[in-house]
Order: structure tokens, then C-alpha cells, then sequence
């Protein structure tokens, strides 16, 4: 019995998605001048390849990879900052860590930053603006209802009873959704949608909950262990990179095959919830004549560790903590500009300005990203062609402050309180970044001009922060 429920899960996911036939945003195009529905989708600790989409042979995200067939999907997308708090605070405010000064145990998030937050902004602008899930930051008293015309935060654990059932937490935050969507059929809205999976419950020794209907999802699966799990890659480390936090956590997911077997099938099953309450959804829109419409943005708020390098987790700055999944669905425009794939490096604080530009409001000079619109019409003729990336939660030695300034081809990592060791990487050579060529003779002036870049780029960062006072 139990397989046959699973499989009428997994047969209506798949459904919902054909029901999406593309074609029909072509056939029926809205009307130029109305302002388009907007829904912001949030996952949490979801890496890049952790995507059907992506090459990943075993997850099966058929909603999310729909989105991406009919969209735009960045092969290159990264989070600014690969934390939880201070990339959610990146994505309300267009700004780095290091400007808006927020991550875990700081005061709440500027005013005068939050006055300039797109829900704001939307709002201002007639919008009917709804939050749902995980907020992840701090403001002032006032603020989140000056943000959000209706706004459900939730919190773990991840399966609540409600009603004599069990149900699932991404599951009440689709219930939530889909409410907020039925509701507001006649004016445009902007609903930022923030699912906690696929976070592990670091307080529970499972680790991973996911929704009943995924229970058999990959059983009969091996997932491959990463080449840089192997204990000699981990052992050649500087001591300083052995007893991170990363490490701590590798010992409660990733120490013993089984475990890590049971893990990263745990990981999957939870995305494979969120994939299903994004059917949902787009079934809603669809019922509620509002899909034709609506733009769909999906991303993650940072990368996350599945055993590469001996670690778990998150916030270092090598690819499978900064990479994330991204994905821009507007149905209004032509399918000529729809089902691309860029190479281009883009950031979570490009989000902001696009999505202001989307509903077609005035995008502020604050804003330290450029709005991804303009690869509707294909590879605009100028775009950044390098990225700077960083971390500065204080307080915890286990957790490094550290940088990186990246382009298509070296990526370059340094430490605030280990200054004497860096790290070059040959991204396009060696892409899990095995080979640190920084104290190779012949690239100490690549490693000079690198280490420059993330001054100058620090630097600008910093001087574009307001005033502490709050």
C-alpha cells in the first residue's frame, strides 16, 4: 500500500508538470501594460547540482526542472554570503554582508536598508505583498508589517500535527501560500515563499525530515561518494581548516558509509517535498487563471557541503558552499527568450533589483546588483565578469572569516585570522579546487594582483555602509 501511495505522489507531481504545457504563455499573452504576480521562492542549504535540472542523475525535482525548461536558468549563480541570515539580509536589501552588517548575533537590520527592501517598495506601489516561512533575519518593531500585507512565518519541527494528521512543515508553508494566492486575484502581489527545507534539524539526530510521500524516494539508490571525501584529501589540510564547524558536523551526517547513504537520500527526499509543493503551486495559478502572469523566481540562499573536502554544511568559500541553484520563469515573455541556459556569474543580490524591475518600479542607487531582466533578450553586452564573496560571522573560531574574489577562470581564498595561508584555484581546470597553486613561484603575482582585488572590493563595500544608528 505503501508503494502505491508513493507512487500516486510522485504520478501527480509529474502530471501537474505536463499540465504546464509552456506554450500556452505564447497562444494567450497577458496584457502588455498589467503589472505581473511575482512569487520569490526560497530554499534553504540547497545546493547548485542538488537539481534534476543540473545533471544530477538520482534527485528528481520534475516542477523546478520545468521551471528551469521553460526559463532561464543560471549555471553560474552564487550567494554573496554562504549563511543563512546574512543572505537573507543580501536578499531584501540589494546589499552585501559587509555593507548592511547583518548576520547572526548583530542588531536588527538597518531602517533606512529596509525602507529600500523590495516587499516595501512593492508594497508602496500597490502591491499586495505576503511572506511565508522562514524570515531568518531581524528588523525593528514596525517594519515586517510596514513589509508584508500578510506575512506566516513558521518554524521547525519539520512534521507538526495538525487535525489528527501529521503534516509536513514545507507542506503548511505551500498551505499558506496557495491561500495568500487565492486571495488576491485582483490586484498584482509579490509573495516571497521561504521554505526551511532541505536544513538539517541540528538538534535532532535524524537530521532530515521530509513529507511521508517521499518515504520510498531513492531507496534503491547509491549516491556517490565525492572524490574530495577521500581522508588523504582531508588529512594534507592546515589545521586551522580541520577544526571548523564543518567538521564537527561532518561526524553527525557523513562519518560511516551508511550514514552518509541515509543522509544525502534524507537531503533529496526533503528538496523532492519542496519540488511537490511548487506542483501545487503552479496548480493554484493555473485554477485561479493567474499563471500566464506570474513570474516565478527559485534559487537557494547558499551552497552546502555533502562530505566534499571532509565537511558539512556550509560557510567557506569553495564552489559547493557558494553555489546555488537559480531560475527566472516569466511567462509573458516570447518562448524565443525562454528555455536558456547562461554561463554568466550572477548573485543573490541580483534578485532584488530584478525583481523591482519586473513589476516596473524605479530600482535604488543603494543597490549593490544588477537585475537579470536584461538577459530576457540573451547575453547582455556588458555583465560582470568576476564576483567577490565573503564571510564575517565574529565570535566563533570554528566558524572562518574568510573572502574570495572569483572569475571564470581563478578563484582566490583568503582568511582574516590566518593571514599567512591563501588559496588559488584554477576553477575552470579544477573545478572541486584540489590543487592550490598559491605558493607555486610562477603565480605569486596572480596571487598579488587577487589579494588586491579583495581589498579594493572590501573597501567599496564598507564605505557604502549608513550610520550603526538604528
Amino acid at each position: 500500500m505503501k508503494f502505491f501511495t508513493v507512487f500516486f505522489a510522485v504520478a501527480v507531481s509529474f502530471i501537474l508538470l505536463s499540465a504546464y504545457n509552456e506554450k500556452s504563455a505564447d497562444r494567450n499573452p497577458p496584457r502588455q501594460n498589467s503589472k505581473p504576480n511575482i512569487i520569490f521562492i526560497l530554499t534553504d542549504d540547497q545546493r547548485w547540482d542538488a537539481l534534476g535540472f543540473a545533471g544530477n542523475p538520482i534527485i528528481k525535482t520534475p516542477n523546478i526542472d520545468g521551471l528551469a525548461r521553460a526559463g532561464i536558468y543560471f549555471k553560474n549563480a552564487f550567494a554573496s554570503t554562504p549563511i543563512c541570515a546574512a543572505s537573507r539580509a543580501s536578499l531584501f536589501t540589494g546589499l552585501y554582508e559587509r555593507t548592511h552588517d547583518y548576520t547572526f548575533g548583530k542588531l536588527p537590520l538597518s531602517n533606512e536598508y529596509m525602507l529600500e527592501s523590495y516587499p516595501y517598495l512593492l508594497r508602496k506601489a500597490g502591491y499586495q505583498t505576503g511572506f511565508v516561512g522562514k524570515f531568518g533575519v531581524k528588523v525593528n518593531k514596525g517594519i515586517e508589517k510596514a513589509m508584508f500585507s500578510v506575512s506566516k512565518q513558521t518554524a521547525w519541527p519539520y512534521i507538526k500535527e495538525i487535525d489528527g494528521k501529521k503534516i509536513h512543515l514545507a507542506d503548511i508553508n505551500g498551505n499558506h501560500a496557495i491561500d495568500f494566492i487565492q486571495s488576491n486575484k485582483d490586484q498584482p502581489f509579490c509573495l516571497s515563499l521561504s521554505f526551511w527545507s532541505p536544513h538539517a534539524d541540528d538538534d535532532s539526530k535524524e537530521q532530515y525530515f521530509w513529507p511521508s510521500y517521499c518515504d520510498s524516494l531513492y531507496t534503491d539508490a547509491r549516491i556517490p561518494v565525492p572524490s574530495t571525501a577521500d581522508p588523504a584529501f582531508f588529512n594534507a589540510l592546515p589545521t586551522f581548516l580541520k577544526t571548523t564547524m564543518n567538521r564537527d558536523r561532518w561526524y553527525w551526517r557523513f562519518d560511516s558509509s551508511d550514514k552518509y547513504q541515509k543522509m544525502v537520500k534524507g537531503y533529496y527526499r526533503m528538496i523532492s517535498g519542496v519540488d511537490s509543493v511548487i506542483g501545487r503551486i503552479r496548480a493554484t495559478l493555473k485554477e485561479q487563471g493567474l499563471a500566464d502572469n506570474t513570474v516565478i523566481i527559485f534559487m537557494g540562499d547558499n551552497g552546502y557541503f555533502l562530505g566534499d573536502r571532509g565537511y558539512a554544511d556550509k560557510w567557506l568559500m569553495y564552489e559547493q558552499s557558494i553555489r546555488i541553484p537559480m531560475i527566472i520563469y516569466d511567462p509573458r515573455q516570447p518562448k524565443a527568450n525562454r528555455g536558456k541556459i547562461y554561463d554568466e556569474m550572477v548573485l543573490n543580490v541580483d534578485i532584488t533589483p530584478t525583481i523591482l524591475k519586473l513589476a516596473g518600479l524605479d530600482i535604488p542607487a543603494r543597490y549593490q546588483g544588477e537585475s537579470l531582466t536584461s538577459f530576457f533578450q540573451g547575453k547582455p553586452k556588458k555583465w560582470r565578469n568576476a564576483i567577490f564573496c565573503e564571510h564575517r560571522l565574529e565570535g566563533n573560531p570554528l566558524l572562518l572569516k574568510t573572502e574570495c574574489y572569483r572569475d571564470d577562470t581563478w578563484k582566490f581564498i583568503r582568511y582574516e585570522d590566518h593571514p599567512t595561508y591563501y588559496e588559488l584555484y584554477n576553477v575552470k581546470k579544477d573545478i572541486n579546487e584540489t590543487h592550490n597553486l598559491a605558493f607555486d613561484k610562477k603565480y605569486k603575482d596572480r596571487v598579488g594582483f587577487y589579494a588586491q582585488q579583495c581589498d579594493s572590493a572590501a573597501a567599496k563595500l564598507l564605505s557604502q555602509r549608513v550610520s550603526p544608528l538604528h
